[in-house]
């Protein structure tokens, strides 16, 4: 029997839950790695995220790779099979060069982020899964594989992710908008307060954190508390988690 030479065994990614905060690790050939900056820069991803890209921007990349059909559908199966609705697929990934990269999403945790055990037992399964299909010749026998959280650094959809995310702070790009003349970028750090998916507009407000405060320790003063910013859905250019 024929099983996968795991180049990485596993590469886990985990947001505390306090924090939100990822953890990084690196397995292979069963030694343990420490390494620094983002995974995916690891296996050799420097393009910056957007929206569907696969990775922290959510969905699908299958980048024309041939059996990178298979592969997903093998991860739709794990996560069919043996957990429940609250976890999620939100990125999926492969790339020429036999890496695939999954990121689940926990959809009751307040950063979306699924405990350890439930990212390593995903892992262990997928990996069986993987060298089953490996062993009738459908995929390559060399393959690397990142299961991990979205963490903090996930963009959010706007407006799909608003609604979920309304309760904490959130670092915004936009555009300002005034009298049908669109400015340069800028960026705040807001909570927002409603959302008008008819208008298809939304209105912040500042957050109260340090970034935002006259000083160290002080909260926001009166002007700051009533300031409001109104911004259309194609205005905002990118949102993330903001993390005090």
């Amino acid at each position: 029997r024929r099983r996968a030479s795991w180049r990485v065994q596993r590469a886990l990614a985990q947001a505390t839950r306090a924090r939100g905060r990822r953890r990084r690790s690196v397995w292979r050939s069963g030694k343990r790695m420490k390494t620094k900056g983002p995974m995916l820069r690891y296996f050799g991803s420097a393009t910056p995220p957007g929206i569907g890209d696969g990775g922290n921007g959510g969905g699908v990349a299958l980048r024309d790779v041939k059996w990178g059909a298979r592969a997903l559908a093998a991860a739709e199966e794990v996560l069919g099979e043996h957990f429940g609705d609250d976890i999620a697929m939100f990125a999926f990934k492969v790339s020429p060069k036999g890496y695939v990269y999954v990121r689940l999403d926990k959809l009751t945790n307040r950063y979306g982020c699924p405990g350890i055990e439930e990212i390593e037992n995903f892992n262990r399964l997928y990996k069986q899964k993987l060298d089953e299909i490996i062993e009738r010749g459908e995929i390559p026998l060399d393959l690397a594989l990142e299961i991990s959280s979205p963490g903090a650094e996930r963009l959010l959809k706007v407006p799909g992710d608003l609604d979920r995310f309304k309760d904490m702070a959130m670092r915004v790009q936009y555009h300002a908008e005034g009298d049908g003349l669109i400015s340069d970028q800028m960026d705040g750090i807001f909570m927002l307060e409603s959302v008008d998916i008819q208008a298809e507009h939304c209105v912040w407000k500042l957050a109260d954190v340090n970034e935002n405060r006259a000083g160290k320790g002080r909260p926001l003063n009166r002007k700051q508390k009533d300031w409001r910013l109104q911004t259309s859905f194609d205005a905002v250019m990118k949102a993330t988690l903001y993390l005090d």
